[in-house]
């Protein structure tokens, strides 16, 4: 098998558990978008993974992204998913649709900074540390609240959600409290804030993360195979 017929496969797969999870634990009605994951990954089976069926793109590295995006179909989304150092934010903002690393303050008041300059609006999510882990970055839960509304006055940002990565011990704990924290927000109504997306789970965890409410899996390695 070559690695398109790979990908292929691997996608039907992942569409298949996505299905099954969502008969077993959500609504039929409800939408649950797959994300390619495509650090390391040529340009060319990304395609491929765009050509079926795929167009949502998660990337995680600012100069790997600005070598392969010229080459990507353009079908599809790309939202960046990695941490993001402020001075690099300008080479992305208007290239991607969202950024889901928003993981401290000054992070997005740069972007409200920038956007501003560009007369453009950016959608993003909120990074939660649900796990409180020291090498990962993110808001931890004692003091989210408060940087949302925080953030929330910003101009031309829209926050549009949560995302985490949590511990790999235990994630089904750290997903109930993800989207705990999700509904919570949600239901405050606060102004700038249209709580619709929560993003979690990855290859080795995206059916429990579906369990608990998550509606954007973020997917690589069961996608594309170990990095190398």
């Amino acid at each position: 098998m070559n690695n398109f017929d790979y990908v292929a496969e691997n996608i039907r797969q992942i569409k298949a558990d996505v299905e099954e999870a969502k008969a077993k634990y959500r609504s039929a009605d409800e939408r649950i978008d797959i994300m390619a994951v495509t650090k390391t990954v040529p340009p060319e089976i990304v395609n491929t993974a765009i050509e079926n069926g795929i167009n949502l793109l998660g990337e995680n590295r600012v100069q790997e992204y600005l070598s392969k995006k010229d080459f990507y179909d353009k079908s599809a989304e790309v939202h960046f998913i990695g941490h993001l150092q402020t001075n690099k934010m300008k080479y992305i903002i208007e290239n991607v649709s969202m950024i889901q690393s928003v993981d401290r303050i000054e992070l997005a008041k740069e972007l409200s900074h920038q956007c501003l300059k560009l007369k453009i609006k950016k959608d993003i999510l909120i990074e939660v540390n649900i796990g409180d882990e020291e090498n990962k970055s993110g808001f931890l839960k004692d003091g989210l609240i408060d940087a949302i509304y925080e953030m929330s006055e910003l101009p031309n940002i829209s926050i549009k959600g949560l995302m985490a990565i949590p511990p790999k011990c235990g994630s089904e704990k750290f997903f109930y409290e993800m989207q705990k924290l999700f509904i919570d927000i949600r239901d405050k109504n606060i102004d700038n804030i249209i709580m619709c997306i929560l993003s979690m789970g990855m290859s080795s965890d995206y059916i429990p993360a579906i369990k608990y409410g998550s509606n954007l899996i973020r997917i690589g390695t069961k996608l594309f195979g170990a990095r190398k």
